[in-house]
């Protein structure tokens, strides 16, 4: 082989390998760059992961302070009332018609003792109030008629302002509750403030939290409990006074029957309680 063939084989290969590494360049440049930038950064500092606490609505009230324990215990007694109210503030632990049907047809017989069997039975305010008349007129046969309508005036009055009273109940509890709110959020919020001042880390921040928390707790549990208990107040006292109303009505029946057979008319029963409230 001559010297110029050796010279132009020499320089095609040359030029392949350029060639070659240029093409490997190519390749491998954005890797070894990925890889140089991937060295060069450092890795960031991981953060402690924070204990995380799930604290239910139940038991956070019971975390509230102590004044959540005196509203709870209001609040079950102002239910046991509610309940109790609707099962004796009605008409038929008042006045009942078929008690009313039967006085009068033994009064008009003039079967006074039977009548008194049939009080004695029976549970209604009006029977407590025929009761007492009965008894004092069998037990002072020459009474006049104006001591037995004192005895049905007197009786009348007691048995409506026990049943006024009863009622009363309510409305003391719906004041007292939001009191008793008013300072368990007094108490809250001096725990909170006592939470600023100290010393405590982060730890002074979670007595600030629960300060806070005990303090809208208790207001809103004095006024979930207060306010139910006034709006039951005004319901049963409004029941209460047309009972009264309807028992000044069977009142006033009896003591005409009465009257009849006393041969005297009877005037107009005066209310038995006037409006207290």
């Amino acid at each position: 082989m001559t010297d110029s063939g050796c010279a132009g084989t020499l320089v095609v290969y040359r030029s392949g390998c350029l060639g070659m590494k240029k093409l490997l360049w190519l390749f491998l440049a954005p890797a070894s760059a990925l890889s140089l930038l991937a060295q060069t950064q450092t890795p960031a500092p991981a953060t402690p992961e924070l204990p995380r606490t799930t604290t239910t609505m139940l038991h956070a009230m019971f975390q509230a302070g102590p004044v959540m324990a005196v509203l709870l215990v209001l609040s079950i007694i102002s239910v046991m009332l509610v309940i109790v109210y609707f099962l004796s503030i009605r008409r038929g632990a008042v006045v009942s018609r078929g008690f009313m049907a039967t006085a009068d047809a033994l009064l008009r017989k003039r079967d006074y003792l039977g009548l008194l069997a049939v009080s004695n039975r029976h549970g209604e305010a009006i029977a407590r109030v025929v009761q007492q008349i009965l008894d004092f007129t069998t037990k002072n046969p020459n009474a006049d008629f104006e001591q037995i309508r004192e005895i049905a005036q007197t009786e009348g009055t007691r048995v409506a302002s026990n049943l006024n009273n009863r009622v009363t109940y309510l409305a003391d509890i719906g004041m007292i509750a939001p009191l008793l709110g008013l300072l368990g959020t007094v108490i809250g919020i001096i725990r909170s403030f006592g939470a600023l001042g100290s010393d405590l880390g982060s730890q002074r921040y979670m007595q600030l939290s629960h300060g806070i928390s005990e303090a809208l707790f208790n207001t809103a549990a004095g006024l979930a409990i207060g306010i139910p208990a006034m709006i039951f107040y005004a319901f049963f006292r409004g029941r209460s006074q047309r009972l009264i109303s309807e028992l000044e009505s069977a009142v006033t029946h009896i003591l005409a029957v009465l009257s009849l057979q006393f041969g005297r008319r009877t005037e107009r029963t005066p209310a038995l309680l006037e409006s207290e409230f």
